[in-house]
């Protein structure tokens, strides 16, 4: 046996080349194949099977009797064989009879054999086959001898696949895709149905050609991929999908660990010297990675073996040059598109005419990407573990993530009911279409309010669509998150003059950037205030904008020279307390005198808001509101202040409920207190969006509500169904002596009213 796998498999594949390169038949070929496997390995046995109509035949052997090829035939998980197959595993037995999933075959005559190795051929991530060596000596074959083992498996399936000898699903998740629909679980992110074709962000590469020419020419190809692998790592800690604390920079400081690990590239070198193209070595060393993963039960472990694999995927498109995305090679048809992670500017690549949905293998409620698609308007489900082994590209793929949900392969009878739901959801939206030139005008006679969120420039659509009143919430940090630097005062003003022009004569409010805490920018470090624990609570917003007062004089100069004869709405998020107000309101001012002494172009008013969102402003507003033209309550960020409960924990988001008697009365309170000062105030936040918690609202006393563009629809139809002489007692009754149940006694009273809430 040779000294080194390397020496072994290369010895193999030179014969094999000379094989593949002949014009015989596919069965001849194997037939020289085992015997040149046989003779190299010094193996008294040397056999091929092979998948065909879903069970393993013996295709081709030296060593069992020739008789029994074509005839012995074994299940996925019958047998050693079969075992191989369907776990995608290797076996190494010194005594084969040994092994539970033994099965004796008569008509080999493999009775006296003893030790037993076998490797799958693995093609695209699947078993079609599997190559075994016997001995009639008792031992257990050497590491190198297996890694031979496999070096020669991945060339063979090149040769299978190329004579179309195999089948194609061998694995259980082939299985369960052959099976019909799957079921996968996540956690909804944005909400929405979608129904599209799976397209995988970062197409898979499928190796074409395994056996190198020149094998110092393939060692400089990897020697080049991993130079400018590393490079890319390096520079990922100035892309704001990557520089965020948390997972991305776990995943980030992982990627680094590997991409510079002297084993793995040993390895992948290891493979080159065997004589494998670039491409194949890079393979050849992830399929043993995939195998160990398969035996890992601890998952921080499995974890970091899966960003070893990533990161494999990621050198194998520099190694071939096949390094676009899905966004840059174009989408076809209506997509699902499926991937581990994504940041917000690779998002806003895709076509959104042809993108209808995202799942992600991660992902969370707070992360960029998903902020920028709830704007979007796409659905997006997290938190869906294995995606890529459940799911193949051009699968067609139902998304429901109201039910937290993806159907993979859907039955005609699952298809059927989601596209009776889908249409449902359609005629309701058609029927709120309707209401788009009417005014949100309760039957009594009082006028609502009702504007849109926006962050991006294209969200100024959604006036027109919807006949909104205006953007009562315009974020402008989504500028600086799909970023990849700080963006130019000059390319702020331009921003915010479009969105102004595109608005007309509907009011726009801008709120001043709101970063920091779980929305940190990689550009703009921030000392001492790094890996909080409580970034909701945290460096952000107004505090942040107040101690970096440059980047806020920037802002506010842009805002001051986009609005240049209008009027501009300016609101100041998390507010604390009514001095962060003043400090914000004097910088704004600061800038406008600057703009004024050099008599440029200034708006005709300036109308100053706050957001309130910090619980502890409430015991001041009697201070703030004679400083206000106009109060706005984020609902989002108040709810978890107020319950301690951190929204993006998946156990805590559902537990609070927004009709509890602690937020309502809360509410009221602010309310009264705004009224009695003159000072309207509004709701911004996914609240305000759902029709029985704007029921509420209104019956508090709100009279503008700033909501998603979606929700718009539904909000009108239920203004205009609700009369409040009837509606505002009857919950400052309930809120006086609160039932157990809140939501169940708004219900009962939206239907016994006649309340539509979609």
């Amino acid at each position: 046996m040779p000294t080194s796998s390397a020496s072994s498999a290369r010895e193999i594949l030179t014969g094999l080349h000379e094989v593949m390169a002949s014009k015989a038949a596919a069965q001849a070929k194997l037939n020289k194949v085992v015997k040149i496997i046989a003779e190299a390995m010094r193996s008294e046995v040397c056999s091929i099977y092979l998948l065909r109509d879903g069970v393993l035949e013996l295709y081709a052997t030296v060593g069992l009797k020739q008789d029994a090829v074509h005839v012995t035939k074994l299940a996925l998980g019958e047998g050693l064989v079969g075992t191989i197959a369907e776990d995608v595993a290797i076996l190494n037995l010194d005594e084969a009879t040994r092994h539970p999933e033994f099965a004796y075959r008569p008509e080999t005559g493999e009775e006296v054999f003893h030790s037993f190795a076998g490797v799958p051929i693995v093609r695209r991530e699947r078993a079609i086959g599997v190559l075994a060596v016997q001995h009639a000596e008792s031992r257990a074959y050497d590491d190198v001898e297996i890694e031979a083992l496999q070096t020669v498996a991945m060339v063979l399936s090149e040769l299978i696949a190329n004579a179309g000898l195999a089948d194609r699903a061998t694995t259980a998740a082939d299985k369960a895709r052959d099976s019909g629909a799957i079921r996968l679980q996540g956690l909804k992110l944005v909400s929405g149905m979608a129904r599209g074709t799976a397209v995988f962000h970062q197409p898979r590469i499928l190796i074409e050609h395994t056996v190198a020419e020149d094998t110092e020419a393939e060692r400089q190809r990897v020697y080049s991929a991993f130079r400018k692998m590393r490079e890319q790592i390096d520079q990922m800690t100035s892309q704001a999908e990557f520089g965020t604390a948390g997972e991305h920079q776990e995943i980030l400081e992982t990627y680094k660990m590997f991409a510079y690990d002297e084993g793995w590239s040993r390895r992948i070198n290891e493979a080159i010297d065997s004589g494998l193209t670039a491409e194949a070595a890079i393979e050849r060393v992830q399929q043993r990675t995939r195998m160990r993963m398969r035996e890992i039960d601890d998952p921080l472990l499995a974890e970091r073996m899966h960003d070893l694999d990533d990161l494999a995927n990621r050198l194998l498109r520099i190694v071939s040059g096949r390094l676009g995305t899905a966004a840059q090679m174009g989408l076809q048809q209506d997509a699902i598109l499926i991937a581990r992670n994504l940041g917000p500017a690779e998002l806003l690549e895709y076509d959104k005419r042809r993108l209808k949905g995202v799942i992600l293998e991660e992902g969370s409620l707070t992360a960029h990407v998903t902020i920028v698609a709830r704007a979007m308007g796409v659905p997006m489900l997290g938190r869906v573990r294995n995606i890529r082994q459940a799911i193949s590209e051009g699968d067609e793929i139902l998304l429901d993530t109201g039910e937290g949900a993806a159907f993979v392969r859907p039955s005609t009878a699952l298809d059927d009911a989601f596209e009776a739901k889908l249409l449902a959801g359609q005629r309701r939206r058609a029927e709120y279409a309707a209401l788009r030139d009417l005014p949100p005008v309760t039957k009594d006679g009082t006028r609502v309010s009702v504007m849109v969120n926006a962050g991006l420039r294209d969200d100024v659509a959604a006036l027109d669509v919807t006949g909104a009143d205006g953007i009562g919430l315009f974020r402008t940090e989504f500028q600086f998150l799909v970023s990849a630097t700080l963006p130019r005062r000059e390319s702020q003003q331009r921003l915010y003059k479009s969105v102004i022009d595109a608005a007309g004569d509907r009011p726009v409010i801008f709120r001043t950037i709101d970063i920091g805490g779980d929305k940190a920018l990689p550009y703009l470090k921030v000392e001492d205030h790094e890996d909080e624990e409580n970034p909701a609570m945290g460096w952000r917003a107004l505090r942040l904008a107040l101690d970096r007062d440059g980047l806020m004089k920037a802002q506010a100069r842009a805002l001051l020279e986009a609005s240049a004869g209008r009027e501009l709405n300016v609101m100041f998020p998390m507010v604390s307390e009514p001095w962060e107000f003043d400090e914000a309101r004097n910088l704004v001012e600061g800038q406008r005198q600057w703009l004024a002494e050099r008599k440029k172009p200034l708006p005709r008013a300036i109308r100053y808001g706050a957001m309130l969102e910090v619980p502890a402003l409430a015991e001041t507003l009697d201070l703030l509101l004679p400083k206000l033209d106009f109060l706005s309550i984020g609902t989002n960020d108040l709810t978890q202040f107020l319950f301690a409960a951190d929204r993006a924990h998946p156990k805590l988001a559902e537990r609070y409920d927004w009709l509890s008697p602690a937020i309502l009365r809360f509410l009221r309170r602010v309310v009264r207190m705004a009224n009695s000062h003159g000072v309207p105030v509004g709701i911004c936040g996914e609240m305000g969006g759902r029709p029985l918690e704007a029921m509420a609202l209104i019956g508090l006393g709100l009279r503008r509500l700033s909501i998603t563009p979606i929700a718009v629809g539904q909000i009108k139809a239920m203004i205009r169904s609700t009369d409040l002489s009837v509606l505002a007692p009857a919950v400052n009754t309930l809120l006086d002596a609160p039932p157990a149940d809140m939501r169940a006694e708004l219900t009962a009273l939206a239907e016994q009213q006649g309340v539509i809430l979609g």
